[in-house]
């Protein structure tokens, strides 16, 4: 039983932190984005900043608001936690719903107590469906008319992948194969274990998302670190916070690019060839601190976590230093604001919506909870020329917060359909939501 005191204190920490105490962003907004956002001095609090937009759902009318130009409609609804979007061949469109595994790690106090009631409250601590979705819009009307289990009984599924005729999906803890036929809507085959991935008992950051190269010879897989900032001891960060290269054929495996706390998103930059990332950054040293960001991923790069953030900007709360990592450490491209959550990645390569989104990034925000105000929670887009970003972000969808600071919805994964629409998965709304032209 949960001790009286500790109940009390820790409600009162939540109660506090939500009604105005802890540290408060100073910056303008949207200096914390692009190439050369503006970094303050570290904020240090008793407390961490609890900022937390409680999750209530849309109501039955409710929707996001679309930018100029743009419309919005319910792609599908009454789903599971939906995290992640695939798109295959034929234009069916893969859901997983999924949410984190229970964690093996037994609660050590008050901290993970509390952690476990911002999850709740947020609308992250559902149990996880485990399983992949087949949606399909058989009359091309911008609305999935049927669904099918396309899998069930995986292991909080997150990425997924086809080459050729085997599908890849990236659990919490492995990469697992089928066997996939062109407009087959269930696969009953047991899997095929392809290699194992960095898993518990922690498991902080379980979300791991692959994606093929051009010839389907290599999968890159992202795996995000198992704690803040390295607080339980770099022994349990073995090939995390990175991305791993992966022969699907042998299950072999190296460190691709490192010192990426929480790497989500992964696409190919349809000019340059180079491959992207959107990374959430680390937590508790102010509301300012430290910008989510997207980058160009180098082979054998080195991007700072824990030792250091956004280049070679020292983090003096991890111990031992390595200042001989911090010298090496590459600055990211673009940032996307601090503690936006930046998890979804998609380039625009399809002729449905304006050309000024070609080859440009959609980027899914699912918002933050260590900021006041509250960031992220929302859609963007960011431009780009000549294979890198060329200007400021632009709101896609937004209203995913309502004026009581309640989460209608949290965006997560997005992907271009066959047609050219931007679908976007909100694992709060329990929706995918497709994005059009405006045509009234």
């Amino acid at each position: 039983m949960q001790h009286p005191y500790l109940f009390s204190a820790a409600i009162g920490v939540l109660t506090v932190s939500l009604h105005g105490c802890g540290d408060t962003a100073k910056i303008p907004p949207q200096s914390d984005f692009g190439p050369d956002p503006v970094l303050t001095a570290p904020a240090k609090t008793l407390i961490p900043t609890l900022n937390i937009a409680p999750a209530v759902g849309w109501p039955i009318d409710g929707k996001p608001l679309a930018a100029e130009g743009l419309s919005v409609n319910r792609f599908a609804m009454d789903l599971d936690h939906p995290r992640w979007l695939y798109v295959l061949p034929n234009g069916d469109v893969l859901v997983a719903e999924s949410n984190g595994p229970k964690s093996e790690k037994p609660d050590t106090g008050i901290k993970d107590w509390i952690k476990g009631l911002v999850m709740k409250k947020a609308g992250a601590a559902v149990p996880s469906a485990d399983r992949i979705t087949l949606l399909r819009d058989e009359d091309g009307d911008g609305v999935a008319e049927t669904r099918h289990v396309f899998l069930e009984d995986l292991y909080s599924p997150f990425g997924m992948e086809l080459i050729g005729n085997d599908f890849y999906v990236a659990n919490a803890d492995a990469i697992v194969r089928f066997p996939y036929e062109e407009g087959q809507t269930q696969i009953t085959a047991e899997p095929e274990h392809v290699t194992d991935l960095p898993g518990g008992p922690i498991n902080h950051h379980w979300t791991k998302n692959i994606i093929a190269n051009e010839d389907g010879t290599l999968l890159y897989a992202t795996v995000g670190s198992n704690s803040n900032v390295a607080e339980y001891g770099m022994e349990v960060e073995e090939n995390r916070a990175a991305i791993l290269e992966v022969n699907p054929e042998t299950g072999e495996k190296r460190l691709y690019a490192s010192g990426l706390r929480n790497p989500n998103g992964l696409a190919w930059h349809p000019d340059s060839g180079e491959l992207w990332t959107t990374v959430n950054e680390r937590d508790e040293i102010g509301s300012d601190l430290v910008p989510d960001y997207m980058t160009s991923v180098q082979e054998g790069g080195f991007y700072g976590w824990p030792y250091s953030y956004y280049g070679q900007h020292v983090d003096e709360r991890v111990e031992p230093q390595r200042p001989d990592l911090v010298e090496k450490a590459i600055k990211p491209d673009y940032a996307l604001g601090a503690h936006t959550a930046s998890l979804g990645l998609a380039f625009y390569e399809a002729d449905l919506l304006a050309e000024k989104y070609q080859h440009g990034a959609f980027i899914g925000q699912h918002g933050s909870w260590n900021r006041k105000p509250l960031s992220g929670y929302k859609v963007i887009f960011v431009p780009f020329s000549n294979g890198e970003p060329s200007g400021k972000p632009q709101d896609v969808l937004t209203g995913f917060v309502d004026g009581k600071g309640d989460a209608m919805g949290r965006p997560v994964g997005v992907v271009v359909d066959n047609q050219g629409g931007l679908l976007v998965a909100d694992d709060v709304g329990n929706t995918i939501w497709r994005v059009t032209p405006n045509t009234e």
